[in-house]
């Protein structure tokens, strides 16, 4: 494939999935990531910052998709089922590549370096979930509360899901994940 074939992030995050899931993330070099698919080590620093934006690209693009699904929700629905709409609207996108959403999580969950920039990323999310309750009139604690905890099943249904293969879909591993709240329990 040459270098004036279309989609060149795209086929940059894939070669570069591919890479990091079979020679390993340390061993991988951006030239390695570039030569794969196709194009200049140049173009790779055009589209990504370093090796690791990657694997952690879009975050604008999922806060967005996130506060627009809080927004969207019925004007009645509890804070809790706002953050939860975010939750899901996420998880329709990423199950859209079940391979490389494996690929990824394989990768991220071998390297504590990894792990603690997706800890970062979750963070971002799960304060734009915050200010889009909170513009919805939710008390604070409240806000941090449900998007919190709705984020945090969005982050184990996407462990669970990716290990066993990314069996089904991510939205019902969501769905029961979420309800499984319910079974927490209250203090009395």
């Amino acid at each position: 494939m040459g270098r004036w074939e279309p989609d060149a992030r795209g086929r940059l995050a894939r070669a570069a999935l591919e890479l990091f899931d079979s020679h390993g993330y340390e061993q991988t070099t951006t030239a390695q990531i570039a030569e794969a698919a196709g194009l200049t080590e140049r173009t790779f620093f055009r589209h990504f910052t370093d090796k690791r934006e990657v694997l952690f690209g879009g975050g604008p693009e999922y806060q967005e998709l996130l506060a627009a699904a809080v927004a969207g929700a019925p004007p009645g629905a509890t804070p809790w089922d706002a953050a939860a709409a975010a939750a899901h609207a996420a998880a329709a996108r990423i199950q859209e590549n079940p391979d490389g959403v494996v690929r990824r999580q394989r990768v991220i969950a071998s390297h504590p370096e990894l792990q603690e920039r997706d800890l970062a990323k979750n963070a971002g999310l799960t304060a734009a979930v915050v200010r889009a309750l909170r513009e919805r009139g939710t008390p604070d604690a409240t806000a941090e509360l449900a998007a919190a905890l709705a984020l945090t099943g969005l982050a184990v249904a996407l462990r669970d899901w990716a290990r066993a293969g990314a069996p089904g879909t991510l939205t019902a591993v969501l769905a029961r994940t979420l309800a499984a709240a319910d079974g927490i329990g209250r203090p009395t």
